[in-house]
């Protein structure tokens, strides 16, 4: 499963960063795109990418689900580089991906950013949404279960009343 709790962004560094370490006055980061290791400190602005969510029309989405509806809808495959789309052609491709998108909300250069991380997460093999489909059928499966097992109480409930 992809756990985004790991993998980091860093206000002022470029790219993403994975976290391999603590140390006493912040933490050891390696760099997705070369693997170097560099410290992290606690002053700078540091973001999880699992606390980050899209700010939609309805509700937020969870960057997680963003990432999972490109991954399904370019078959797990980079996107086009941010940095060579025009702004009408970023935000047609960005609603291709999250339709309800707020558009008073969200920027073009938070859509960069959401698609160069989709596109390094891709290149490093970290986009895996495996696990979470096998949960996910578990999860209708044990309520399927559930809704089945539910009359019977109700059943006996009611005679138990009377």
């Amino acid at each position: 499963m992809m756990d985004l709790s790991k993998i980091l962004s860093i206000s002022g560094k470029p790219g993403l960063f994975k976290m391999v370490g603590e140390s006493k006055n912040g933490l050891v980061v390696e760099s997705l795109s070369d693997g170097k290791r560099i410290p992290a400190f606690s002053h700078e602005r540091i973001s999880s990418l699992k606390e980050i969510s899209i700010y939609t029309e309805t509700e937020d989405l969870p960057l997680a689900d963003v990432f999972k509806n490109i991954y399904e809808k370019n078959e797990g495959k980079p996107l086009a580089s941010p940095k060579k789309l025009s702004s009408d052609e970023l935000k047609k491709l960005f609603e291709e991906y999250v339709p309800a998108y707020d558009k008073d909300a969200v920027y073009t250069s938070d859509m960069k950013k959401v698609i160069s991380w989709y596109n390094q997460l891709a290149e490093a093999n970290m986009l895996d949404f495996s696990e979470e489909a096998k949960e996910e059928e578990e999860v209708s499966e044990i309520k399927e279960e559930a809704k089945e097992e539910a009359p019977e109480k109700e059943d006996k409930e009611e005679k138990q009343s009377e």
